[in-house]
């Protein structure tokens, strides 16, 4: 015990660096019997034990009984945690996709290293730097690391092209690549522009602003705010993009907790679209910071909300950064709408089954499927600041119009298409055979929206490739209702291979029917 004792105050030594938070030291404290336990093990159990390993479990243990966002990450899991939020990463600037087992080329990063060389859309990278990455079964995450490196380092690609014999050389310096989380900037209809926002950044509001002025300077008067599937990001991106649809000081959100005040969050001026209908789209998987952004229009009166209750995602992280690179995100607060909404829907603590599986509830309750099976206690009951609407809480933000899932268009046999990715795989085949071809028929992305039929050899493709795997209609009439939505798909998913992801939107978004819901009440002259 004397040993074990040593060792313990020469653990306690280093947590000065908290003395800003009360910890407990006596002898009967939690701490203290947290770790004399971990030193008992560590010294003296029987077989040998992985320290790192031990600490680890014991803190994600500690973490599970709590709320279901507080997270503990190892240093491998916060840089893929944090990467496609700080905006860039460092490698080659390649868009690809693995296709049977090889990784082919969609689009080289503009002004990228890649493209500078003289790599191809349709390219297929087989080797880096003389190590074979096609046709071994590598992992996606080991030809990532591979591929990325710090600024200004080389690698050497080996290369096929489509009708170019050998295989050809390229040498690449690596360079920063940005991240966008804008997916899509145009002109929805005349005097209608959209914005789609895929997560909040470190670059978000200046890709924003940028669509913003590109927007204004083709015409638009009203916006359209996809925030569907947005599962959050940065709260201080989410503040700056709400604050160009408000005016100077109006309330954006806040936070408060048990042992944490409360801290509003304000528009510091006039937002450059202040006025101007804006209609903000939603749905199940909108979540954290874009319901910030939802719920502060929507409390304001300053636009519509359409779509489906949104996730309810209100639970504030403080990161707190240890030693060796890992990370615990702890939750400290929850976030409020400006009419005092608590974004966050409830949960059990230490059960995060049950919350794991609030979706497949609500889609059994009949809730994503009609109206008419969402019932609010008056209790939740609260009011808009302008108009004075009346709004809900208890988790989410419910849609000023709402539109069911339409579960007619996505069949059994789409989804599991889907999942095994048969669809994604045929059309990069389809593409890569047929790239050339298509660019001379289609001059422009305009004509191939206006003329393009999905060919029935790739329908059949797509077919042929599920029964392989297992796939197949459960009749005729199930392949029928698959028809529509699996061409549409196909379509989109071609022209974002040939164009990018504006086109891609522009295809799916004509089959959107929250999409056409918004562009309808534009029509009729509603919205805010």
């Amino acid at each position: 015990m004397n040993r074990l004792t040593s060792l313990l105050l020469a653990v306690l030594m280093p947590l000065a660096v908290f003395s800003q938070l009360r910890i407990n030291m006596d002898k009967d404290s939690p701490l203290r019997k947290l770790q004399i336990a971990e030193l008992a093990i560590t010294n003296l159990y029987v077989d040998s034990v992985d320290e790192t390993r031990l600490v680890e479990d014991a803190i994600r243990g500690m973490l599970e009984k709590l709320d279901p966002h507080s997270s503990y990450s190892d240093p491998k899991e916060v840089k893929a945690m944090n990467e496609p939020l700080q905006g860039n990463f460092e490698g080659i600037g390649v868009q690809f996709n693995m296709a049977e087992d090889t990784l082919l080329v969609i689009q080289p990063t503009t002004n990228g290293p890649s493209e500078k060389v003289g790599i191809q859309a349709g390219d297929r990278i087989v080797t880096v730097n003389d190590t074979a990455i096609a046709g071994v079964k590598m992992p996606r995450e080991e030809i990532m690391r591979r591929l990325r490196g710090p600024k200004g380092t080389k690698v050497v690609l080996g290369v096929v092209r489509r009708g170019v014999g050998g295989v050809l050389t390229f040498t690449v310096k690596r360079d920063k690549i940005p991240i966008k989380s804008i997916d899509a900037v145009y002109m929805i209809r005349p005097g209608v522009g959209y914005i789609r926002i895929g997560n909040f950044g470190a670059t978000t509001y200046d890709e924003f602003m940028e669509g913003m002025v590109q927007l204004r300077k083709m015409g638009m008067k009203d916006l359209v705010l996809d925030l569907q599937d947005n599962g959050g990001g940065y709260l201080h991106a989410a503040v700056q993009v709400a604050n160009e649809f408000l005016d100077n000081n109006e309330l954006i959100v806040y936070t408060e907790g048990q042992k944490v005040p409360r801290n509003e969050y304000r528009a510091r001026r006039d937002g450059s679209f202040n006025s101007g209908r804006v209609i903000v789209l939603v749905n199940e998987f909108t979540a954290s910071a874009a319901e910030i952004v939802t719920g502060a229009i929507q409390d304001h009166d300053r636009g519509t909300v359409v779509g489906r209750r949104t996730f309810g995602k209100g639970l504030v992280q403080r990161p707190i950064d240890l030693p060796d690179g890992s990370m615990i995100r702890l939750t400290i607060s929850h976030y409020y709408t400006p009419s005092g909404r608590c974004i966050q829907k409830p949960y059990t603590k230490g059960d995060r089954k049950d919350y794991a599986m609030d979706l497949d509830k609500r889609l059994k309750n009949g809730e994503l499927t009609s109206a008419d099976s969402i019932h609010f206690a008056d209790s939740l009951k609260y009011y808009t600041l302008k108009e004075h609407r009346t709004v809900y809480g208890g988790g989410g933000i419910m849609p000023d119009f709402f539109v069911p899932l339409d579960t007619t268009k996505y069949t059994r046999l789409h989804r599991e298409l889907a999942a095994k990715g048969i669809i994604i795989n045929s059309s990069l085949r389809y593409v890569d055979a047929e790239r050339k071809s298509l660019k001379r028929e289609y001059a422009s992305f305009e004509d191939f929206n206006r003329r393009y039929e999905v060919p029935e050899s790739l329908i059949q493709d797509v077919l042929g490739k599920g029964v392989e795997q297992g796939v197949k209609p459960k009749d005729d009439a199930e392949t029928e209702r698959t028809m529509p939505y699996l061409k549409m798909q196909l379509k989109a998913l071609i022209a974002r291979d040939i164009w990018d992801m504006n086109e891609y939107f522009t295809v799916f978004n004509g089959s959107s029917d929250i999409v056409n819901k918004a562009l309808e009440l534009l029509d009729e002259g509603q919205g805010r």
